[in-house]
C-alpha cells in the first residue's frame, strides 16, 4: 500500500515523462488510473444526488418551494453537464448513475421533507432529460382564482 501517493504521483510522472517505463510501478499506476476513473464516476453520481434530492422536495413540496432549491436544482444541473462534457466516457455510465443516486436520494429526501419514503417512488421518476432540463419556474406562477 502506497503511503504517500502524492510524492509517489510526481515520481511516477518524471520517470514517465523521461521515457523510464522499466522503473514505473505499473500495477500501483493501474489501480490509481482505475481509482480515477472511480472518483470522477463518484462525483457524478453525488451531483445526481443532490439534485434529485431537491427535485423530489419540489415536486413532492410543492408548497415549501423556495429561491435556494430552485438555484440548487440549477447548479446541479451545470455540475452534472460539466462533468459529462469533460469525461464523455460517462454519458454510457449515466442510467446506472441515476438508479444508484437515486435510491439514495429517495432516503435523503424522506429526511429532508419529513415524508415517508414511501410517498417517493422505488424507481426514479425522471428521464435523464427530465433531470438534466426539466421546467422550474421561479419565482412560483401565481395560482389562478
Amino acid at each position: 500500500m502506497l503511503r504517500d501517493v502524492y510524492a509517489w504521483a510526481f515520481a511516477q510522472t518524471e520517470r514517465f515523462r523521461r521515457g523510464q517505463f522499466s522503473s514505473l510501478d505499473a500495477l500501483n499506476l493501474a489501480e490509481e488510473i482505475e481509482d480515477s476513473g472511480t472518483e470522477i464516476y463518484d462525483r457524478l453520481e453525488s451531483v445526481l444526488r443532490s439534485t434529485l434530492i431537491r427535485l423530489l422536495t419540489w415536486d413532492f413540496q410543492p408548497e415549501k418551494r423556495t429561491r435556494s432549491w430552485a438555484l440548487s436544482i440549477r447548479t446541479g444541473r451545470r455540475a452534472a453537464v460539466k462533468l459529462l462534457e469533460r469525461n464523455p466516457g460517462l454519458k454510457s455510465r449515466l442510467s446506472g448513475a441515476i438508479r444508484e443516486a437515486y435510491d439514495d436520494a429517495r432516503i435523503e429526501a424522506a429526511g429532508e421533507t419529513g415524508l415517508d419514503e414511501t410517498v417517493f417512488p422505488d424507481a426514479c421518476p425522471y428521464f435523464h432529460e427530465a433531470i438534466m432540463t426539466g421546467a422550474i419556474a421561479w419565482p412560483p406562477e401565481p395560482e389562478a382564482g
